[in-house]
């Protein structure tokens, strides 16, 4: 056997694919193993940001050095950085073996045989391989990273175009998996004892718009996937992610609403508060639409949690326009948020705004004043879980907190998000377990144990 490691940065997706990276090289006398033990060595990349990318280039560093003490040593980058910049990489990187992008991990054992190959004379090949359409997918085995959470991807790629987005051109149109194949691994994930499945895609709501009606299921769209999801046999969660916001129909709500299994959270991105900047943004919706949207979920789902994405200092964006995303996320209640300075991409159209950026020091003001009221609100909104009883599936258990003075403290995620944290001498990782909220902090909740 043969040792391999892979290093995954950002997102969920990202995650995914190294499972199955890992599960197709099992097929051909890999393992998993740790870095410093690997024959092969793989980064896993993302490029929706700089700094991102940066990471990826820094670790490539670190292998080259190693390399030149083991020559043996095979390198490969992969992922969205791979997708975007091609035989480029090649270049700024003379000890890199393997490039390749997100459309073609199917191909990976071709790939891996041609690099392992010498030619006559003694030299080895150092091998570039991107598609712009995706490879078609093949029956391998995925092995999965050990916890109580499946990442399980139900389609690809976006056909939004954001401005400040790279992903359409990373990975490409919207591809959506059939649904016989996604129940399919759906029903491993229960058999290998998961208690929680998170079906991904950059647009989960979007699920389906390219696919013909199935014999089976008829309609394939995202109300009916999740619908027949929820009918599987078993004791577990399902989540999703990530949604847009004018593409949630009322189906999909209804669907929730309805369900045994799948949690009452969404997770969808605003970006901004201000209308000029949405549309400049090419979101294809206003303030008052996400508004209506959010309201609309609320109404019709008990305690669901709406969590959403800001970016702070776009191109062009005033002081006062930034100040209306402060105001939406107070407005709207929303429960948590992810956030970032604005980061110029490759290929984008605001990456090309140069004339219009925002300095440095006002992104840096901007995101920390962001920062903040997403604090302020993550706060308010776990103060409104006090004294109710949430189920809480435990995904940690930490054996003594000698700071608090406490033994065996459980940590898990109720339905609708919130991170638990409660005392308990039985529970065990996988249980689900109805716990008291009487405390709330800015980014958990603490309770006790119902018995």
């Amino acid at each position: 056997m043969k040792n391999v490691y892979l290093e995954t940065l950002g997102c969920q997706m990202n995650k995914s694919d190294t499972e199955r990276i890992i599960g197709i090289l099992s097929h051909f006398d890999y393992q998993k193993s740790e870095e410093q033990n690997a024959d092969l060595v793989i980064v896993n990349t993302c490029s929706i940001r700089k700094l991102s990318e940066d990471k990826a280039y820094s670790k490539l560093g670190v292998w080259g050095k190693i390399k030149e003490q083991n020559p043996n040593l095979k390198i490969g980058i992969c992922g969205c950085v791979a997708q975007q910049e091609k035989e480029n990489l090649l270049k700024k990187f003379p000890y890199i073996d393997l490039v390749f992008g997100t459309h073609n991990i199917y191909e990976l054992p071709e790939l891996i045989q041609s690099i392992e190959t010498k030619n006559p004379d003694g030299t080895k090949n150092r091998v570039c391989a991107i598609r712009e359409d995706a490879v078609p997918e093949k029956d391998f085995n995925i092995v999965r990273s050990s916890g109580i959470n499946a990442w399980l991807p139900i389609m690809e790629g976006c056909n939004n175009f954001c401005t400040y987005c790279i992903v359409p051109y990373t990975r490409g149109r919207e591809r959506s998996r059939e649904i016989e194949t996604i129940l399919k691994e759906a029903k491993q994930i229960i058999k290998e004892g998961y208690k929680e499945i998170t079906l991904l895609g950059q647009n989960v709501d979007s699920y389906g718009k390219n696919l013909p009606d199935s014999p089976i299921y008829g309609k394939q769209d995202f109300a009916k996937l999740l619908s027949e999801i929820d009918k599987l046999e078993g004791n577990f969660r399902i989540r999703f992610t990530t949604s847009y916001p004018t593409d949630i129909t009322d189906d999909v709500i209804n669907v929730v609403k309805n369900s045994s299994k799948i949690c009452e959270c969404f997770h969808i991105p605003m970006q901004s508060g201000n209308d000029r900047i949405l549309k400049a943004m090419n979101r294809r919706y206003t303030r008052a639409q996400y508004s209506e949207i959010v309201n609309k979920i609320r109404t019709q789902i008990s305690d669901v949690t709406i969590t959403s994405d800001f970016i702070a200092g776009f191109p062009s964006e005033t002081e006062e326009e930034f100040l209306d995303t402060i105001s939406a996320i107070k407005e709207l209640g929303l429960d948590y948020s992810n956030t970032a300075a604005y980061s110029p991409r490759p290929k984008t159209p605001a990456g090309k705004m140069t004339d219009e950026f925002i300095s440095k020091e006002d992104k840096k003001h901007r995101l920390a004043m962001l920062n903040e009221t997403v604090k302020e609100a993550s706060k308010k909104s776990n103060e409104t879980a006090i004294g109710k009883t949430y189920e809480v599936l435990v995904e940690k258990i930490k054996e003594e907190d000698a700071k608090n003075s406490l033994k065996r403290i459980a940590e898990g995620r109720s339905r609708n998000n919130k991170v638990v944290h409660f005392q308990s001498n039985t529970a065990r990782i996988g249980d689900f377990t109805d716990v008291k909220i009487n405390e709330a902090l800015v980014w958990c909740l603490k309770g006790e144990e119902i018995k």
